[in-house]
């Protein structure tokens, strides 16, 4: 079975591919990984390498879902809701003095190609149905149906750096996987953590992971370490178990879901011992397996933790010149502000 190009659909135990871009990851991995509950309280003073573009995408599919449209979308229609995701998301970070490297990808991954426009088209059928549901007035649809057509345009990545910088939070270019350069910031002990949703920091080799950041309560803690341990398993195997399973890079192999990706893999010692005893072929294997293991990635990422953010113009950024509705970020400023004089910003470094 040659196979090539998007995220498996065919695994025996697999989860459902989320349909929008920018849901990234195989979900298979979060029934391999070491998984914890960490305590905010207990994160004070660490720095967390964010993966911008997954970060973004919570904000802004929880914010078109429950949010008017007309809060975050300008007189010349331009969809703007990243910047209300920010103010109301920044807060956590700093009330718990924590400080946020945010890491943007870069360029796309060639084998990435079939993935984007396999999702790109899931997005346009997503938007006929919304277009249905709303002519039909179903609220429930509607509301499903939003958060599912939601992508980064370049306007809302380009103001959101914009906004980062006039509050002085850290940002760092990724060349490629901004996932990929926050587990090597983590590797490398530039930053204390990897933060995103994506369960592919374990196969990049993120030491210690942090996800749910966007969720009300306590994040939750991925050990790549423990990961290993538990599974008797090298970082190379682990990678090779995914990619049976199917990743961003490549569909799986029909019938192989998380147990049965490690026992083959275990038994067979690598992928290619799995290929020849089952008689399969993932086209490009090298080439995914390298994606992981030694993807693209930057040492020059040079940032400041010395933060001194300037509030007052960002809410004319945000409010004046991006025309959102005040009473939606005024609470998030506050707690910026409020958190400023909490911590100190001598605190924040």
């Amino acid at each position: 079975m040659s196979v090539d190009g998007g995220p498996s659909t065919q695994s025996g135990d697999s989860s459902d591919p989320l349909p929008y871009e920018g849901a990234m990851g195989n979900a298979d991995l979060r029934d391999l990984a070491a998984l914890s509950e960490v305590s905010f309280d207990d994160l004070s003073g660490a720095v967390v390498a964010i993966d911008a573009h997954n970060w973004l995408y919570r904000y802004l599919t929880t914010t078109v879902k429950w949010t008017n449209d007309g809060v975050y979308t300008t007189s010349d229609g331009t969809e703007v809701a990243n910047l209300v995701g920010v103010v109301q998301g920044l807060p956590k970070f700093f009330e718990h003095d924590i400080t946020p490297v945010f890491v943007f990808d870069g360029a796309v991954t060639e084998l990435k190609d079939d993935e984007v426009a396999e999702r790109r088209e899931q997005r346009e059928r997503a938007e006929e149905k919304l277009a249905e549901a709303r002519e039909r007035g179903d609220a429930v649809a509607v509301a499903r149906l939003e958060s599912r057509t939601q992508r980064l345009t370049d306007t809302i990545v380009d103001t959101t750096h914009e906004l980062l910088d006039i509050l002085d939070v850290p940002v760092v270019q990724a060349p490629a996987e901004g996932e990929a350069q926050a587990a090597h910031m983590a590797r490398t002990g530039d930053v204390d953590y990897a933060g995103t949703e994506d369960y592919d920091a374990l196969l990049f080799g993120a030491p210690l992971t942090l996800r749910q950041l966007t969720s009300k309560g306590d994040p939750e803690l991925m050990d790549f370490e423990a990961t290993l341990e538990q599974h008797d398993l090298t970082w190379e195997q682990l990678v090779d178990a995914a990619i049976l399973m199917g990743t961003d890079f490549n569909e799986g192999i029909s019938g192989i879901g998380p147990k049965t990706a490690v026992k083959a893999v275990r038994e067979h010692g690598d992928i290619w011992g799995v290929f020849e005893a089952r008689d399969v072929h993932i086209e490009h294997t090298d080439r995914i397996r390298d994606l992981f293991l030694n993807p693209a990635v930057t040492d020059e990422d040079d940032f400041s933790l010395d933060i001194d953010p300037d509030v007052a113009e960002a809410r004319r950024y945000v409010c004046e010149e991006w025309e959102v509705d005040e009473t939606e970020v005024e609470r998030g400023f506050e707690r910026i502000e409020e958190s400023l004089v909490q911590t100190g910003l001598d605190e924040w470094t």
